[in-house]
């Protein structure tokens, strides 16, 4: 079931960000503002358009969500990896599970080091290069 959502949700999310897709979505509503006389402009005339954006609206909501929370998880595994077979810290893998208070704790952390790295390297006082 996962599976075939991720391809169904992959097939639209490829479909939806084409220009074609926004071409057609226009001429949908040229077309339906075009046919606002015939109808006289009714109630049920203006519900019609007002009921299919919205379900569109909210189906593409958890769509979008769907993709950005893959596409951040691929990304914090790519940096994961990046951190743990470099000389960075490993302590940083897996921050992004931590609660926002213990997130600024390593970013004031990093922002310090960076801080007393600037100070070293402007008086002088740079480690020597490996």
């Amino acid at each position: 079931m996962e599976k075939l959502f991720t391809r169904i949700a992959n097939a639209v999310a490829r479909a939806a960000g084409r220009p074609i897709t926004f071409l057609g979505c226009c001429l949908i509503i040229v077309l339906w503002a075009m046919t606002g006389p015939v109808f006289h402009y009714s109630d049920t005339w203006q519900l019609i358009i007002n009921t299919g954006t919205t379900i569109i609206t909210f189906l593409m909501v958890f769509l979008i969500q769907n993709t950005q929370n893959r596409d951040g998880a691929a990304v914090q595994t790519k940096l994961d990896e990046l951190i743990r077979v470099s000389k960075g810290e490993n302590s940083f893998i897996g921050i992004e599970h931590l609660s926002e208070t213990e997130v600024l704790e390593f970013r004031s952390r990093c922002e310090a080091a960076a801080k007393q790295h600037d100070r070293l390297t402007a008086g002088g006082l740079a480690p020597a290069a490996e």
